[in-house]
């Protein structure tokens, strides 16, 4: 029997986490059943379970995939611009891959970490990557000029954290995004350094 490449499990872990996205997002994590699952992905109940063991690891390997996206996003543009992505209009360039998908799957992360003492001490090590890139970021930023150095740079972390999660839970009630953009643009200006005329 020929043996699989290893671009090809990666080819197919790609496609199950790009179904299983759109699945979570659109039924929940309940919702999301094995048969729904099969659908959103094109493939059978044995093959998205050869790459994942059950479906609580399935969510976790998916909401990890989207926190080293906004990881690198965050590294290269900062926190607010993740938050830009969220409320961006469906196939902006401003979007990036899949907002309403990403948000349909923070949200449900948000959801479980509330309800789910176990899913909320999984969770806990992999949240902190997004901390960390943002912290590291805004030092940058500090050393660069551009940064506030009148509040710590924990402070400030945290700060843009209760944001997007304000953001988040914002939009999770499906009240109107319009504004966002000018609200997000404060909340820039809130954590930048102001120079004297």
């Amino acid at each position: 029997m020929p043996r699989v490449s290893q671009d090809h499990l990666d080819a197919r872990r790609r496609q199950i986490l790009d179904g299983a996205r759109s699945c979570f997002a659109r039924f929940g994590y309940e919702g999301a059943t094995v048969r729904r699952l099969e659908e959103a992905t094109g493939l059978s109940r044995g093959a998205i379970f050869h790459h994942f063991r059950d479906k609580e690891s399935l969510f976790l390997a998916l909401a990890e995939d989207d926190v080293l996206r906004m990881t690198e996003v965050v590294a290269e543009q900062g926190l607010v611009q993740v938050m830009r992505e969220l409320i961006a209009p469906p196939g902006s360039t401003a979007a990036g891959e899949r907002p309403a998908d990403w948000l349909g799957t923070r949200l449900e992360v948000s959801r479980r970490l509330r309800t789910d003492p176990e899913f909320r001490a999984r969770w806990a090590e992999r949240s902190s990557q997004l901390t960390v890139a943002t912290r590291e970021r805004l030092l940058r930023q500090r050393e660069a000029g551009n940064l506030r150095d009148d509040v710590d740079v924990s402070v400030l972390t945290s700060f843009l954290e209760l944001v997007l999660e304000g953001l988040v839970s914002h939009l999770a009630m499906g009240l109107p995004a319009d504004d966002m953009d000018s609200v997000l643009d404060v909340v820039e200006e809130t954590v930048r350094r102001h120079r004297g005329l």
